[in-house]
């Protein structure tokens, strides 16, 4: 690679970071979906078990087919991440692998077979196999599902507040040795962080279904079972937004304790002392898109916010800026606009919450056709705030792969040449948007064939053929 010109190729430690970011941020949409539906598929199939009635089995028939699609792109999309610790971050492996190693192998045995065995009931048995282990079988698959999430969270939730191990030298270098597992797996973070994912991604799907069940009202396929879904999502949307937000603001106040340097970059926070919180942030010129501190970026603020919310009530409480910490911090534009992304989504959220909360009260919850235009507008927002969300918890703790032992750029294959880092990068990212590509192409036939089917026309309940056998 030699005849090729250095400058035409990123930097072994950029082109990596931007590739796991990529890869994660691909995956995580349908990881996401399988934590966000298991508990829909639960309900639905206790339902049509229950009731006997046909609107629960179109539900869960539909809904399981959207699973065993995001859960075959979550596995196509996770596993050469995993093959990335070697070839672009083979440093921190090797530094990290007693710490990390454990928990990603539980993920694969304990939860990604578990997860996948008892979605091939839920395909394939329904017929097959007694009542009670089909709901069964849907009880698993939420377990494995939200086991899975733990176990990554683990591993994420160490990198961000480590503990539980020792470090020791080997071979020149030195790596993590696990001292106390139940520290290293029970981290400070790891409680915030699985209470808002697994909330993240239940609003997010809640999102979808309310969006994909609000345009088979929108076209009048008014049938008891897109109304049922409907309304399950719409209170499931109401409690969660509300609930994530409460929990979001306790989370961000263990960050400011913990990490105060992400604090501070999702605040723009560069003097040390009392900090406002920007409520709205509007960039009037180019330059306010990268630096958030510039004169031309009209905010309406709230003085002494910040420190209000970082301490849990001293309004003179002093945060310290990011130009006092002894290291180079994260790109702060990229924390502080992901961060206002993510909570004026989550205020969004609370607001169609409550809106659709007011029209069923009313009795009117299929009728506001603003309201169903409104929730197919928001469907995907709920993936947009999770990303964002995951961009600050990532981004936000740069410079360090691991908070206070590791920096990133030490955790980097040192044989990794930039030709080859860049060459990889493109082909990630060209492979992935096909995926994902194919992914839409999917659940729009999905959709599609639910809409021409005719049974869509049909208002009239109509028996289950499920069994109890």
């Amino acid at each position: 690679m030699d005849f090729f010109s250095p400058l035409a190729f990123l930097s072994p430690e950029l082109a990596s970071r931007i590739q796991f970011g990529w890869t994660i941020s691909i995956h995580i949409i349908f990881a996401a979906t399988s934590i966000g539906l298991a508990p829909f598929l639960v309900y639905f199939t206790v339902q049509e078990f229950r009731t006997q009635q046909a609107r629960y089995r179109k539900l869960r028939t539909f809904w399981t087919k959207l699973f065993a699609i995001g859960f075959i792109m979550g596995t196509v999309t996770g596993i050469p991440m995993g093959f990335m610790f070697g070839t672009n971050f083979a440093v921190f492996s090797e530094v990290a692998g007693e710490l990390i190693g454990g928990p990603l192998s539980f993920e694969t045995k304990m939860a990604f077979f578990t997860e996948a065995v008892f979605l091939g009931v839920m395909l394939f048995g329904h017929d097959r196999v007694p009542g009670w282990f089909y709901v069964f079988s849907s009880v698993m698959v939420a377990f494995g599902a939200w086991l899975s999430a733990f176990w990554i969270i683990v591993v994420n939730a160490w990198m961000q507040t480590p503990q539980g191990f020792e470090l020791v030298e080997k071979g020149g270098l030195e790596v993590a040795q696990l001292t106390d597992p139940v520290a290293a797996f029970l981290t400070p973070r790891m409680p915030w962080m699985y209470a808002h994912m697994q909330m993240a991604s239940v609003l997010s799907i809640a999102l979808i279904i309310a969006g994909v069940s609000a345009y088979f009202l929108w076209r009048n396929h008014r049938t008891a079972a897109w109304r049922t879904a409907f309304r399950a999502s719409v209170i499931v949307i109401l409690v969660t937004s509300v609930l994530q937000v409460v929990q979001g603001d306790m989370y961000g106040r263990h960050v400011g304790e913990t990490q105060p340097h992400k604090f501070a970059a999702m605040e723009a926070h560069y003097e040390t002392g009392s900090a406002d919180l920007h409520l709205i942030a509007f960039p009037t010129e180019l330059e306010a898109f990268t630096n958030p501190r510039a004169e031309n970026l009209y905010a309406i603020s709230i003085p002494h916010l910040a420190s209000y919310l970082a301490s849990g009530g001293d309004t003179d409480y002093e945060i310290t800026g990011l130009n006092d910490f002894p290291y180079e911090g994260p790109p702060v534009a990229m924390v502080f606009w992901s961060f206002r992304i993510m909570v004026g989504l989550g205020f969004l959220f609370i607001l169609l919450g409550v809106w659709g909360g007011y029209r069923l009260w009313q009795g009117r919850l299929y009728d506001d056709t603003r309201y169903l235009h409104a929730m197919m507008l928001s469907a995907p927002l709920g993936f947009v705030a999770l990303l964002t969300g995951w961009y600050v918890t990532e981004i936000g703790r740069q410079p360090w792969l691991i908070q206070d032992v590791l920096r990133t750029g030490e955790g980097v294959s040192t044989s990794l040449t930039s030709a080859q880092a860049t060459f990889t990068l493109a082909a990630f990212v060209v492979g992935y948007i096909i995926l994902f590509g194919i992914f839409l192409y999917t659940f729009k036939r999905l959709v599609d064939a639910e809409h021409n089917a005719s049974s869509d026309t049909e208002s009239v309940e109509q028996p289950s053929v499920a069994h109890h056998g």
